[in-house]
């Protein structure tokens, strides 16, 4: 079915489907769990990672990452949150805290933080409020740090609003919106988005000046002092799943920068 309406005639009609079937596609669990691993015996690093999903996914689109980071010597916990049932600040003010606590069962000498688009706006919030005295590096994947104009256009389409939620319409450019509102950083942020769309976000990158992942600009993933930033040719749905995306994460939560050394994969996530 999906095939069949790539081919129709762009109009209001074949746009919404696609819309429709995308958001349905990504839509994750309505309920707040977790899924922790620990590393090998013989790699433990002492350190521990806590995995925030975006926007209508859930924890098992971050399931690759975290494999990684356990392979890695991180204890990880991969949080499963309701993004579209709640604001940011339920989010971040009752959903985050629990995981930082299953971190902390592991006694860690410092606990990261990696995060894909909303996760990071969530992590923001919530370091305005309480910050973890164990707290390391943070990596934003695809992050709206200064808002997306996407947002901009589609958060008064009643579909828009049924299936983002309450989450969804806190990530506009408007001056009062929660990623503006936030203002800049001043703990270690090393933020990767990419530059290309997959097929079905064709339709939302025209919609966005300039470069994008085809939900978020590059320019509006940066945010005011961060550490480092990193482009990469991958898009935003998919960005975790690249294995070089992977090891550019776990260089950056090790040493505090990115290697910047050029992509040697072809892009993973342009299917």
């Amino acid at each position: 079915m999906e095939v069949i309406f790539l081919f129709v005639r762009p109009g209001w009609f074949s746009k919404v489907v696609l819309l429709v079937l995308f958001l349905l596609l990504l839509t994750g669990c309505g309920k707040r769990t977790f899924l922790i691993k620990e590393p090998s015996k013989e790699n433990i690093r002492g350190e521990c990672v806590v995995l925030l999903h975006g926007l209508s996914r859930s924890y098992r689109s971050m399931n690759g990452m975290q494999e990684a980071l356990t392979e890695a010597g991180y204890h990880t916990v991969n949080l499963n949150y309701p993004s579209t049932k709640k604001t940011i600040e339920s989010i971040a003010g009752e959903d985050f805290p629990p995981a930082l606590d299953r971190c902390r069962e592991f006694a860690p000498a410092a606990i990261h933080f990696v995060a894909h688009s909303l996760g990071g706006i969530v992590i923001r919030k919530a370091f305005v409020e309480s910050r973890p005295e164990e707290l390391g590096r943070v990596v934003m994947l695809s992050p709206p740090n200064q808002g997306s104009t996407l947002v901009d256009k589609l958060k008064d389409w009643r579909l828009y609003i049924w299936l983002n939620g309450p989450a969804g319409q806190q990530l506009s450019t408007d001056a009062d919106s929660v990623p503006i509102q936030l203002g800049r950083v001043d703990y270690p942020v090393g933020i990767i988005t990419g530059d290309r769309h997959a097929f079905f976000d064709a339709w939302f990158a025209s919609l966005i000046p300039g470069e994008d992942d085809g939900k978020v600009s590059v320019d509006r993933a940066k945010v005011d002092g961060m550490s480092d930033f990193l482009l990469v040719h991958e898009s935003h749905p998919f960005i975790m799943n690249s294995q070089y995306v992977k090891a550019e994460t776990i260089h950056f939560l090790m040493n505090g920068l990115f290697r910047h050394q050029k992509d040697p994969l072809s892009p993973e996530s342009n299917l």
